[in-house]
């Protein structure tokens, strides 16, 4: 299991960076992701269920064999944790958001992978998996004010 943590702050408050962040819309535009998210209870919540798939579906269905994630933990407008599995992989990633005395948001995105291959392939694999961990941190951090200039534009 490889895990990484980044922090960044951005001048908007937590509920307006919770709307951007936490929110599944049906495409993503910043991230090139869509998702198809059982709505069968009354919203996002534990163990609500869905399917990402790259570019925009437009109404189509996703791919077979597109990665199935799940929400593990949702304390709106404070934490999201998702779970999204992937043949080879699961990748959990947990959201935190916490106000700033300036009023804007403190933004921390933890991400783990963990491999599903055996003990020799997780070995093989650790130094490249720590360093694309890392990356993946890195690069949703710096999406952030895209995430949130996006939700503006939309409410």
């Amino acid at each position: 299991m490889t895990t990484a943590t980044g922090v960044r702050e951005v001048p908007q408050p937590p509920a307006e960076v919770w709307r951007a962040l936490a929110v599944l819309e049906p495409y993503c535009a910043v991230c090139d992701v869509s998702y198809v998210v059982d709505r069968a209870g009354s919203g996002p919540q534990v163990g609500t269920t869905f399917v990402c798939a790259p570019g925009e579906l437009a109404g189509a269905a996703p791919r077979p064999g597109s990665p199935r994630g799940e929400i593990l933990a949702w304390d709106e407008p404070r934490l999201v944790v998702t779970r999204l599995d992937l043949t080879p992989e699961t990748w959990t990633t947990r959201l935190e958001l916490a106000g700033t005395s300036a009023g804007g948001t403190q933004v921390s995105i933890t991400v783990t992978h963990e491999p599903v291959g055996g003990r020799v392939v997780r070995r093989l694999q650790r130094g490249a998996m720590r360093r694309l961990v890392r990356r993946t941190v890195d690069a949703e951090l710096a999406k952030v004010p895209a995430h949130v200039a996006r939700a503006a534009n939309t409410a």
